[in-house]
C-alpha cells in the first residue's frame, strides 16, 4: 500500500538578490584613512628625522666632538625660563623654536672667556657659509648686569636674553667641575638641547658636528621660523 503523502508540495528555494554594496563609500573611507596617516607622519617626519639623525645616522666610534644630551631636554615653558630682552621686556622661550641654535652663557660684564666664545660664535656660523640661515647666535646672560657697550656692535644679528642663573640650570647644565660659561651648547630647532661641546672650545671639530647636523637635518629643517 502506498503511504500517504498527505498532499506535501515539493519544497523550492528562492534565492534574492544580496544588497549591491557601496562601492563610493567604502573608496572614500579608505580615501580618509590615508589622509589620516599622511597627515600624522607629516607631523611626526620632523621627530622622526632628528631621532635618526641624531641615533642611527651619527658616526661611530665618537668621532663626534660635541657630547650627545641623552635624553634630550625639551625647552622649558615661561614660567620655567623667564626670558626677557635687554629692555627687560618677558620673553617666550617658544620664540627660540624653529632654527638650530649655538648658545653662550656669560654675565654681562662677558670675561675674556665670554668674549673669545662670542667671537667664536660668530666666526663657527660664518663658516657654515650656505647653511649659515639655519643657525643662530643665542647669548644668554646670566646675571643682572648690562653687556659692555663695545660689545653691541658685534652681537649684530645674535639674539641677546636675561635668565635668571637658578632656572638656566634646570635646561642647560655644565661638564663635571665646568663653569656654565664654559661651553657652546647645541638646541635643535624643536626647542631641545641636544649636544654639549667641551671646554675648552675646538673650533675646527665644533664646525664638523654643525656639518653633520646640517647635513643630516636638510630633508627636514629650512632657513627661518
Amino acid at each position: 500500500m502506498a503511504a500517504d503523502d498527505g498532499g506535501a508540495q515539493p519544497l523550492s528555494l528562492a534565492v534574492h538578490s544580496l544588497p549591491a554594496p557601496d562601492l563610493a563609500a567604502a573608496q572614500r573611507q579608505r580615501h580618509g584613512r590615508l589622509k589620516m596617516l599622511l597627515v600624522l607622519l607629516v607631523c611626526a617626519a620632523p621627530v622622526i628625522a632628528s631621532y635618526f639623525t641624531y641615533y642611527v645616522i651619527r658616526p661611530q666610534g665618537r668621532t663626534n666632538h660635541g657630547v650627545l644630551i641623552e635624553p634630550q631636554r625639551p625647552l622649558p615653558t615661561a614660567q620655567a625660563l623667564p626670558l626677557a630682552d635687554l629692555q627687560g621686556a618677558p620673553v617666550d622661550p617658544a620664540m627660540l623654536q624653529g632654527q638650530w641654535l649655538l648658545v653662550v652663557v656669560a654675565g654681562g660684564g662677558c670675561d675674556a672667556l665670554c668674549e673669545r666664545q662670542l667671537y667664536l660664535q660668530r666666526q663657527l656660523r660664518e663658516a657654515l657659509g650656505r647653511e649659515k640661515d639655519r643657525i643662530d647666535r643665542v647669548w644668554l646672560i646670566d646675571d643682572a648686569a648690562p653687556p659692555r657697550p663695545e660689545l653691541l656692535p658685534a652681537l649684530q644679528g645674535a639674539t641677546v636674553l636675561r635668565v635668571p642663573r637658578e632656572a638656566l640650570a634646570g635646561w642647560l647644565q655644565p661638564a663635571a667641575g665646568e663653569p656654565l660659561g664654559a661651553h657652546f651648547y647645541i638646541v635643535d630647532p624643536m626647542g631641545h638641547w641636544m649636544m654639549r661641546m667641551p671646554a675648552p672650545s675646538e673650533p675646527a671639530r665644533i664646525k664638523r658636528d654643525l656639518d653633520k647636523l646640517m647635513r643630516g637635518s636638510a630633508g627636514w629643517d629650512q632657513p627661518g621660523r
